[in-house]
């Protein structure tokens, strides 16, 4: 249904990564730690090794997919990025580590205090206080108030609230902008509107990637044409 070609820079960005993703999601397969060697390689050993040992939770990004997610911000050298659903801050981390790399800068939204809490100390213990900012808050209040632009988006809360999120970040979506949907086959009847609205939209192409198999899920990667 909401299937498309990307081209130019989002094939380099995107289309690319099927054999990356296929490669990440059985290196992630092959172990319950949380990292993945694909992405931790260039890190220091400390670093590597907290990424390594994370002790993911079920609201975590898959490894795969949060590796997906690094290379995506990197490669597209993105400057400005937006996450809605923070939980622990695994993902959070690994984008992270791309924006510190492209000298950029990601906000992450979550409503829960303890989640907040515990992503604050665990990119503490990374390094990456200055690049990722936490903020406590209800993501349909927040992002209204955020602002732009931002070229890089990462949706993975309430699903289905997530037109609602998109629709907030929407007018402050830079041109070349990637937006991020995760959980869109396993919940896509909680997001119908949310996937109905970006395919019948001509101003965006997209392509569903499953960069891990542990969650039997996928992602909607969405490239704003203008």
């Amino acid at each position: 249904m909401h299937q498309q070609i990307f081209s130019t820079k989002a094939l380099t960005a995107v289309l690319c990564l099927g054999v990356i993703a296929s490669s990440t999601s059985r290196v992630a397969a092959q172990g319950p730690g949380a990292g993945n060697p694909h992405v931790t390689g260039d890190l220091d050993a400390a670093r590597r090794d907290f990424v390594e040992q994370f002790d993911r939770i079920g609201l975590n990004s898959a490894p795969g997919d949060a590796a997906l997610l690094r290379i995506l911000v990197e490669s597209s050298r993105a400057k400005r990025g937006v996450e809605v659903g923070t939980a622990t801050g695994y993902g959070a981390i690994l984008m992270g580590l791309g924006f510190e790399r492209t000298g950029g800068k990601l906000i992450t939204v979550d409503i829960d205090a303890k989640m907040v809490a515990a992503a604050r100390e665990n990119l503490a213990k990374m390094g990456l206080s200055e690049v990722v900012s936490v903020v406590e808050g209800d993501a349909l209040e927040v992002l209204p108030k955020l602002e732009g632009p931002f070229d890089f988006v990462y949706i993975d809360a309430v699903k289905r609230d997530y037109l609602k999120y998109f629709r907030a970040l929407e007018p402050k979506l830079a041109p070349g902008a990637v937006v991020v949907a995760d959980n869109v086959i396993r919940s896509a009847a909680e997001m119908r509107d949310f996937l109905e609205a970006i395919a019948d939209d001509d101003d965006y192409l997209s392509t569903t990637i499953r960069a891990s198999d542990i969650k039997r899920d996928g992602m909607l990667v969405i490239y704003k044409l203008n």
